[in-house]
């Protein structure tokens, strides 16, 4: 075997691959310092056939991808939902998956994640017949700093397997240093670029969004330096749309679109109820629905609504199947959606003042049908 056979093994396997191939006898000698660079004659240079996607038209594989949105938009939940069908080898939405380990970095709402990994252990029950290759790393890092240990904690963990993906949510918990200062992230970009480089895996960073709402936040370095981005936006209707906004080797657009169904999981030590929710396709041309606007709407009924539309992008779900709910449409109880009213500022009076002018915008929206009402559930009638 030649000296370029030998730097190719090691480019993709490590030392680790070469020690293999000297024992199996592929190698007729052991180098003992591969070379980190070769040049290679253009003769001597083919086509990969390998696959080149982690989710078919969505996720590229190896690389790093960035998924953005606003807070409450979903993301998290979206994320976790896509590489728990990459683990499984599920199609997503008719893509195919390259299947194999997922290790999920939850760096914040550590308890939130596992209600939602029991969501979805309940909602698939029927399915989940066999060991899940899906590992979840639970404590906060500093990327930077933290990313020799991580890598090493996969390797111990999976030993000779590697992981198909790896999730880093979010971006913010795990950077000490400014998102907009060019250094910091920089150096959080060598860090995923070397968990990347590891397992000739795919990165999947959660990010947060800019205070306008159309790109991602910080300093542009990171949009420079992934390979594909996709923006996460959550409608009032409870539509999550996620746009893939760029793929470096691959067509931009594809769109999917989810909302969330609410379910209980189990109860906690007061007996109180847990709940979380699982991802459920829908249909994107129901995205931007609005309910129909009334001129005859007071100034305060006006703010109202507007306030149960921000309480449903920020904390509807979808209730369990009711006759006389709507179905797939999301919910928040009476008391979210006045705590969001008082918030708007509709009356600069006290608290009774606050009280009678919400309930008089509310009986005014219900009886005009631009908001669904049943027991405590409040939705928008589009």
């Amino acid at each position: 075997m030649t000296a370029l056979d030998a730097n190719d093994i090691a480019r993709k396997h490590g030392t680790d691959g070469l020690r293999k191939a000297f024992d199996e006898g592929v190698l007729e000698e052991l180098p003992s310092e591969p070379a980190r660079l070769s040049l290679v004659p253009f003769d001597n240079i083919v086509l990969g056939t390998e696959r080149r996607y982690l989710v078919k038209g969505l996720i590229p594989i190896p690389g790093l991808s960035v998924i953005w949105g606003a807070p409450k938009s979903g993301k998290s939940f979206w994320t976790f939902d896509l590489v728990m069908h990459v683990a499984l080898g599920w199609e997503y939405r008719g893509r195919r998956v390259h299947q194999g380990p997922v290790i999920y970095c939850c760096f914040e709402g550590q308890s939130g994640v596992r209600a939602r990994v029991e969501a979805f252990r309940q909602r698939y029950s029927d399915k989940l017949t066999e060991e899940v290759p899906f590992f979840l790393q639970p404590v906060t890092l500093d990327l930077v700093r933290d990313h020799p240990e991580l890598i090493e904690a996969v390797r111990a963990k999976l030993r000779e397997a590697k992981p198909v993906a790896i999730v880093l949510d979010t971006l913010n918990r795990s950077l000490t240093g400014s998102e907009s200062n060019d250094t910091d992230m920089s150096n959080y970009v060598r860090a995923a670029d070397a968990i990347r480089d590891a397992f000739d895996c795919s990165v999947l960073i959660v990010h947060h969004c800019g205070h306008k709402d159309n790109r991602p936040r910080g300093h542009s370095s990171l949009t420079g330096a992934v390979d594909a981005q996709l923006a996460v936006k959550r409608y009032s209707t409870g539509i999550i749309l996620v746009t893939a906004e760029f793929m470096k080797d691959g067509d931009a657009g594809e769109c999917v679109a989810s909302h969330l169904e609410s379910m209980e999981v189990g109860r906690d030590q007061d007996g109180e109820l847990i709940t979380s929710c699982v991802v459920v396709e829908a249909e994107a041309g129901a995205a931007e629905e609005r309910p129909k606007q009334k001129k005859s709407l007071s100034s305060t009924a006006q703010i109202v609504l507007k306030a149960l539309e921000k309480s449903l992008i920020e904390a509807g779900a979808v209730p369990p199947t009711c006759n006389h709910v709507p179905r797939d449409v999301p919910t928040v109880s009476v008391d979210l959606w006045r705590r969001y009213a008082y918030q708007s500022g509709i009356s600069s009076g006290e608290d009774r003042a606050k009280q009678q002018a919400f309930k008089r915008a509310h009986d005014t929206l219900v009886a005009k049908e631009l908001v669904g009402a049943w027991g405590d559930d409040r939705w928008l009638v589009t």
